[in-house]
């Protein structure tokens, strides 16, 4: 049986402050669950409040509907897999992930037979005599993940799994978290700050910022369908063109400095006159030659507005572009496989966009 978590106005007060603020939400069972969001912004706090290593201040941390709130960690069986992975170095790889077995008196054969399956899960049943020293980083990483699955948890709980892994690393044991999660069909409750985890990753995402939950969904959801201009940015990073909200309808229209803006997504309840930033990601940015904007509604369903390139970095797949907008503000533009570049340093062209890339906000205060 899989294991839903859910908060229930959770606070938790640290020092002065409050880490976690009305927190609200449910993960269900069986999901890998993402708490994503800067430093500080409470999403490890909530971590260990699932965990039992905090206690609410209000609220109620439920699993499958049953309070935890005061249980001790324990007795929660949950299995947790620390950013540093926290093992033993005086003992060998198998004796650190029958560890927990150890202590909960399971029987020799039983723990023989878990430990061997939780090291063929994480593929490390040959280094079962190792010293954690004799080990790689992600080799450390996957003992650590081997430790809390031993126990049978019903939540697995990873903070920050793979923040002392090189790039090439993390991007390989994204797809070995992935896999064991699908092999093993239990909550996992994973926080980071890095937005590409999360959105390979995750079948659900949690955007946290001082300590309140932003947006919860999936990432396609939360990519193409940002509530706030502080989840567009965080989440895979956009352009924020500010503007005002001049017609409603069929079409939102903004006018900003460096023209008219046309719209088919905006979030509810913004009212004409409004002040609102028009999210568009810089892959949705098409660079043409320079050419008079007419003012009007955009045929085919494109907008279009004057810019200089200010800067051009060359990435081997793609090629990234700072331009600056006729009221100087900058925005990024990123075209992928270009045969050859299409502008240069100084040019002024025009930037097209579909209608339905841009997503009308709020104007906000962004920063952590």
């Amino acid at each position: 049986m899989t294991v839903s978590v859910k908060f229930e106005s959770v606070t938790k007060i640290l020092g002065q402050s409050k880490a976690v603020d009305n927190l609200t939400l449910n993960i269900g069972g069986g999901e890998l669950f993402f708490l994503l969001g800067p430093s500080g912004c409470g999403k490890t706090t909530a971590l260990r409040l699932v965990a039992g290593f905090y206690s609410p201040d209000e609220g109620r941390i439920l699993f499958n509907d049953k309070d935890q709130s005061r249980v001790a960690p324990h007795k929660r069986n949950t299995g947790m897999v620390f950013q540093n992975y926290a093992l033993w170095p005086h003992m060998n790889v198998w004796d650190n992930v029958a560890y927990g077995l150890k202590m909960r008196r399971v029987s020799e054969g039983e723990k023989r037979k878990r430990v061997r399956h939780a090291l063929e899960i994480v593929h490390m049943q040959a280094y079962a005599e190792r010293m954690p020293n004799q080990l790689s980083g992600g080799q450390q990483q996957r003992i650590a993940l081997a430790r809390a699955l031993v126990i049978e948890p019903d939540v697995v709980l990873l903070d920050e799994p793979l923040s002392n892994l090189d790039a090439k690393l993390r991007i390989e044991m994204r797809t070995q978290i992935k896999d064991i999660h699908r092999k093993i069909g239990r909550t996992m409750i994973y926080v980071t700050h890095d937005q590409a985890e999360a959105l390979s990753m995750a079948d659900r995402i949690a955007v946290m910022r001082r300590g309140r939950l932003v947006q919860a969904g999936t990432p396609h959801e939360l990519y193409t369908r940002p509530e706030s201009a502080f989840v567009a940015e965080f989440i895979g990073g956009t352009n924020l063109i500010r503007g005002t909200l001049e017609e409603i309808g069929e079409l939102l229209t903004v006018r900003t400095e460096a023209g008219l803006v046309y719209a088919k997504n905006g979030v509810k309840g913004i009212a004409r006159g409004a002040s609102v930033f028009c999210s568009v990601r810089p892959e949705s940015l098409r660079l043409t030659s320079a050419v008079k904007s007419s003012g009007q509604p955009p045929s085919g369903a494109n907008n279009e507005l004057l810019a200089e390139v200010q800067s051009i970095m060359y990435l081997g797949d793609n090629e990234q572009y700072s331009l600056r907008l006729a009221d100087n503000a900058m925005v990024r533009a990123v075209e992928y496989n270009q045969p050859s570049r299409k502008a240069q340093v100084g040019e002024r062209l025009t930037l097209q966009f579909d209608t339905h890339a841009v997503v009308v906000l709020p104007e906000e205060e962004l920063g952590d």
